[in-house]
């Protein structure tokens, strides 16, 4: 049985892959903050699947918590075979509204753990010859929109930069780029969603499907849902002064950034 490691697996995204995987037999590492809710996720997919599901409770916004996560995945003697990099959160509130301390804790879970994390596994990985390494990114890569759009900018970037240089290596690596997704994180932000529109909303469980399939399919970067796949063309044609101001204005209208 193959091992995979989600960061963020009690909630949204992360528990999404969780289930997905847990039901196609994969063992699982699950790392979040939360012990409590780890130990719950763990017996819960342990139960109904009858996989094995080890706890690691961990901050990626310390240096400890990185620095755990990074052992995990550099252990030979139990190789994890899939990373799926999904911790993040988002913050309230519009550039210099938003503390220097919560921009910069961003960038760390964001980036600097990503960039840890992947470079762990990816070492690992590369010397057994296979392995998959998910980042998961947002739409909101694509458009000026603020801090959070920058960092998850870079990890698309990183990702299929990294790709590139793993290739025919055995290590597949893929930026995941959702939508609004239905889960905790615009209410942990404190962000409204009572204005989005109910067609941009995609299913968690779906979305995971949908990234799966794409790595699978060797891809390096996935959009799920054909609806955000159209939009992402638009904004490719749309040029960046006018795209600027338009995603302000969606951001006033819709929260600070986008979901992923």
């Amino acid at each position: 049985m193959t091992t995979a490691l989600i960061t963020g697996s009690t909630a949204g995204i992360g528990a999404a892959f969780a289930r997905r995987l847990a039901a196609d037999g994969h063992n699982l590492v699950l790392v979040a903050r939360d012990t409590k809710r780890l130990h719950e996720q763990a017996t819960e997919l342990h139960d109904r699947h009858g996989i094995e599901a080890e706890v690691l409770t961990a901050d990626l916004a310390t240096d400890q918590g990185i620095e755990a996560v990074a052992a995990r995945l550099s252990d030979r003697r139990s190789p994890v075979d899939l990373l799926v990099n999904n911790a993040g959160f988002g913050n309230k509130g519009h550039y210099l509204d938003v503390s220097m301390a919560d921009e910069l804790t961003m960038l760390k879970v964001h980036c600097e753990a990503v960039l840890r994390l992947t470079s762990a596994a990816a070492e690992a990985m590369r010397e057994r010859g296979r392995g998959g390494i998910v980042n998961v990114a947002s739409v909101a890569a694509f458009v000026p929109r603020g801090t959070y759009g920058a960092s998850k900018a870079w990890v698309v970037q990183f990702t299929q930069g990294a790709a590139k240089d793993l290739a025919g290596s055995g290590v597949r690596l893929m930026a995941l780029a959702p939508g609004f997704v239905r889960t905790e994180f615009h209410e942990r932000a404190g962000m409204g969603t009572d204005n989005i529109p109910n067609w941009m909303w995609l299913d968690a469980d779906k979305l995971v499907a949908s990234a799966l399939a794409d790595l699978a399919r060797g891809r390096t970067l996935s959009i799920p849902d054909a609806r955000y796949k159209v939009l992402m063309g638009v904004v490719k044609v749309t040029p960046r002064a006018l795209l600027g101001g338009i995603t302000s204005k969606t951001g006033r209208k819709y929260g600070p950034q986008w979901g992923g």
